[in-house]
């Protein structure tokens, strides 16, 4: 007889979530990075923006589920990571503007990462189903507001766009795949490829969602 193989749950659901933190975080920090070039801002502020784009949704997060200090401060990778990020974008950005949007196809891999790595932490630290999908909703759409204000720009989030609504889907599918008892890794996929398909068409196909009419209308 073989000897029976021991699973460490609670440990490999650690390693999930860090593991699409930390590439969340390198996307995100594209993103960001990008904006500043675009912006035409020195390399330092190109990097801030990509570690404020990068970290704000996760910060928050942690904050709000007892996670402190936050992730972004007490470990190392996601500085390194936010700045790798910075450099490639700032020293080989003119490789990069061939891209339609290039800004809009990273942050919606971002926000579909993050969504789904903020509804995975928050179950591991035992909130209710509806709550993490909401913080994970919150952890998706964080960095994106955080970038735009920065740049002085109406934040997607608030402008009608199916931008939170896409990260809520995606939050959801992980918080659903847990109540069901579903395996974690193929959920938290098959959650951020639902969030970047909703963001991806409703950009294509300038979907937005009802806002209110006015006297000019």
């Amino acid at each position: 007889m073989f000897p029976a193989v021991s699973l460490d749950v609670a440990a490999a659901l650690k390693t999930l979530v860090l593991t699409l933190d930390l590439v969340g975080t390198f996307v995100f920090a594209l993103s960001g990075a990008t904006a500043g070039v675009r912006r035409r801002l020195d390399i330092f502020g190109v990097l801030v923006l990509s570690f404020v784009a990068a970290n704000s949704g996760g910060i928050v997060r942690d904050v709000l589920i007892g996670a402190t200090p936050p992730a972004a401060f007490s470990d190392w990778r996601y500085l390194v990571v936010s700045v790798l990020a910075g450099l490639l974008i700032f020293f080989w950005y003119p490789k990069l503007r061939h891209l339609k949007s290039p800004v809009m196809v990273f942050d919606g891999a971002g926000l579909a990462l993050f969504c789904v790595a903020g509804a995975q932490k928050a179950l591991v630290f035992g909130l209710e189903p509806m709550m993490a999908a909401l913080l994970g909703m919150l952890t998706g759409v964080g960095g994106g507001v955080a970038r735009d204000v920065l740049l002085s720009e109406v934040p997607a989030v608030l402008r009608a766009e199916v931008y939170a609504v896409a990260a809520l889907a995606g939050a959801s599918v992980v918080v659903i795949g847990h109540v069901l008892g579903l395996p974690s890794a193929p959920m938290a996929c098959a959650g951020a490829a639902l969030c970047f398909g909703l963001r991806m068409a409703a950009i294509r196909y300038d979907w937005h969602l009802p806002v209110a009419r006015t006297p000019e209308d």
